[in-house]
């Protein structure tokens, strides 16, 4: 196992972007809430959820750690293949809800394959290029960071493939590159200075784009960034909770939650927005800075719990650094 491997921030990741997820899930597009109001796993939503149940965020970025965890390589057709057919697979049992950009390619999809699912996005791109940057993609992206690559070009590849399953629109891509690299970061140095770092793997004039749209989030409230089920602004919005949020001198951790409550009363597509920081939050503070509460009270559909998910993590990267080098001793 590589030197920077971290079981707590590995765990921390998936686990981080489940709980913001299932947070927000009660209080999607719902208003801008005060700082002084207290956020808890209230269920409902658009989808009657269960108190901490999550979402298709969740849902969706499990069926890439399920690929991981399976020795999937998102740099050949057979590791595509794996995630496109664990999508089809969540699709066919009738989620309570799913993004419209996402229903519309896995429906149209003459096929279960990776090649026809990025075939009829990018179709679908090119007739609706105004309609196809929402954060469907984003939200899902941190779990290819759990993938054991041997550098960060090779992930940004592994992650604009993945993208390019559902949400091609260049803007989709940049923003998953720039999110997945940072979470990888955060796993291996325990920082948020992939964020920025990130931008690295960008064209020049498209890291300059982004780098002024990072600090545009870092000098705004989370909550001007209205559009945040639009790709960009999801990630500003995330991005804006966490840069801005103080961590606390004497319990630091603690960050994790306050972040990723600021991101739920920012409003809107809550559970979206929470589940990106989250996913951030966690691959920097780890699991162990996860509230116990919120961990017990997390589920998913089919009975899953935290604990499942924690193993899940594990098992992707072991099998991630397994694949990578066969022959280690």
């Amino acid at each position: 196992m590589p030197r920077e491997f971290s079981p707590d921030r590995t765990a921390g990741l998936l686990l981080g972007l489940a709980c913001g997820d299932a947070l927000g899930a009660g209080y999607e597009f719902g208003p801008t809430l005060d700082e002084s109001v207290p956020v808890h796993m209230i269920g409902g939503g658009i989808g009657d959820f269960e108190p901490g149940e999550w979402t298709d965020d969740t849902a969706m970025a499990l069926c890439i750690t399920r690929a991981l965890a399976t020795g999937g390589d998102f740099l050949t057709e057979a590791g595509l293949n794996a995630v496109a057919d664990n999508f089809h697979d969540w699709i066919d049992s009738h989620p309570k809800d799913i993004g419209v950009q996402t229903r519309n390619v896995l429906s149209l999809a003459p096929s279960r394959s990776a090649a026809d699912l990025t075939r009829v996005a990018h179709e679908r791109f090119e007739r609706y290029p105004d309609h196809s940057a929402g954060n469907g993609s984003l939200m899902r992206t941190a779990a290819v960071a759990l993938g054991c690559f041997d550098d960060d070009a090779r992930l940004a590849e592994a992650t604009r493939a993945v993208n390019d399953l559902t949400h091609p629109g260049p803007v989709c891509a940049e923003a998953c590159v720039l999110w997945t690299l940072a979470c990888a970061h955060a796993v291996r140095h325990g920082n948020f200075d992939g964020v920025h770092r990130s931008l690295d793997h960008l064209p020049p004039d498209r890291a300059a784009w982004w780098r002024d749209r990072l600090l545009e989030a870092e000098s705004r409230p989370a909550e001007s960034f209205v559009r945040n089920a639009w790709v960009v602004e999801a990630l500003q919005t995330a991005w804006s909770v966490i840069a801005r949020t103080p961590v606390p001198d004497d319990r630091p951790t603690d960050h994790f939650k306050l972040a990723t409550e600021a991101a739920v009363r920012v409003g809107n597509d809550t559970d979206t927005v929470a589940a990106i920081a989250g996913s951030l939050l966690g691959a920097r503070w780890g699991l162990s800075a996860i509230p116990a509460g919120w961990l017990a009270k997390l589920n998913g559909p089919q009975g899953e719990r935290a604990h499942d998910l924690e193993i899940l993590a594990l098992s992707a990267r072991e099998a991630s650094a397994a694949r990578a080098a066969p022959d280690r001793p």
